[in-house]
């Protein structure tokens, strides 16, 4: 394990708890983070959601995650020392999926007839302003997703003179009870404040962004679990997400549901041609032929079916790598490839 332990020395490095909370299963991985390298996998175990007789599915939950941390100790931690020389970890990033949290996508405008200085307190305001509230439930992870500036979108944003500026933001909302015991089971794996909850569909869907940079406009069908959710990226910003679309079969949403989920967001926005798929490598083929089978041509107009793109992880490897033996899971090397861009730096 020498030349491991050389790989990862020099520069500034971290361990990192990656965790996806999903409908039927929760999953955990480490990933390590050095200057300058792809981030690398070291460690996964993926357990299922069993509810007992008469059990809420919220607590089979919570007896999974707990089983879970008990896994990523006694099992993941000496992988992560064998790897690294240390046993310590430095973030937490939870990804939360439907049915336990709500996306909730905002658009502000701001437009004044007089230049105005764009800043950051402008965005702290309207985020402070920003009020998605649901009975039950509290807002978990607040973010921007984009700006667009004069009708550009703009990057680095802070301190350009424009006339009208437009904020995406994105609100991750989960049940308080769900939340509050999410964080403390976290906070009794590991002893750091940086613990992120973020909404699962906004962490694949900015990680397919730096994965697929040229793919601006794309419809992302996230089946890797057994609800899907359907996600709209326009100009390079997720702008739309239609939840937990129940599938109709044990092995595959039916065309109904999707053509309903589609049809949600076509209410409010065009749809693109062209469709990511997410989902396992060995329901792929079942999933492309679902897709392919839908008429269409109410959301395009056109007899032309729209490009059906599977996401696999080979496409990824790029941008993430992974050192262990288990099959590689699409879900954490998208949260692998998101940690490194976007939350790290917080």
């Amino acid at each position: 394990m020498g030349l491991l332990k050389d790989f990862f020395r020099g520069g500034r490095s971290e361990s990192v708890a990656l965790i996806d909370i999903g409908a039927s299963s929760v999953v955990g991985a480490y990933a390590r983070y050095s200057e300058s390298e792809l981030p690398v996998l070291l460690y996964t175990r993926r357990l299922p959601i069993e509810i007992q007789e008469n059990e809420p599915h919220e607590r089979a939950m919570f007896r999974a995650l707990e089983l879970l941390g008990t896994a990523l100790i006694i099992d993941g931690i000496p992988a992560l020392v064998r790897a690294t020389g240390t046993n310590g970890v430095d973030a937490v990033l939870v990804s939360i999926d439907a049915p336990w949290q709500e996306t909730k996508i905002r658009v502000e405008r701001i437009m004044q007839r007089k230049e105005f200085v764009f800043t950051k307190r402008i965005v702290a305001e309207t985020l402070r302003k920003m009020n998605p509230a649901v009975p039950g439930k509290s807002i978990s992870h607040m973010s921007v997703l984009g700006t667009i500036l004069n009708g550009y979108e703009v990057h680095d944003p802070y301190g350009k003179r424009v006339r009208q500026a437009t904020i995406i933001i994105l609100a991750s909302l989960i049940a308080e009870k769900v939340s509050s015991i999410i964080l403390s089971v976290m906070q009794k794996l590991y002893h750091t404040k940086r613990i992120f909850l973020v909404a699962g569909s906004a962490v694949r869907s900015q990680a397919m962004r730096v994965a697929f940079p040229h793919e601006r406009d794309a419809i992302i069908v996230d089946a890797s679990g057994p609800l899907v959710t359907i996600s709209l990226i326009r100009k390079g910003l997720l702008v739309a997400v239609s939840e937990a679309l129940t599938r109709a079969s044990g092995d595959k949403p039916g065309a109904a549901e999707l053509m309903r989920g589609l049809g949600e967001i076509a209410k409010e926005h065009p749809l693109p041609r062209t469709i990511f798929m997410l989902t396992r490598d060995s329901e792929a083929a079942a999933l492309t032929e679902v897709l392919q089978s839908m008429d269409t041509r109410p959301f395009w107009l056109s007899d032309n079916p729209p490009k059906i793109i599977p996401v696999l992880a080979t496409h990824l490897t790029s941008y993430v790598r992974q050192m262990t033996t288990i099959a590689p899971d699409l879900p954490l090397l998208l949260m692998a490839i998101q940690y490194r861009n976007t939350i790290r730096a917080l």
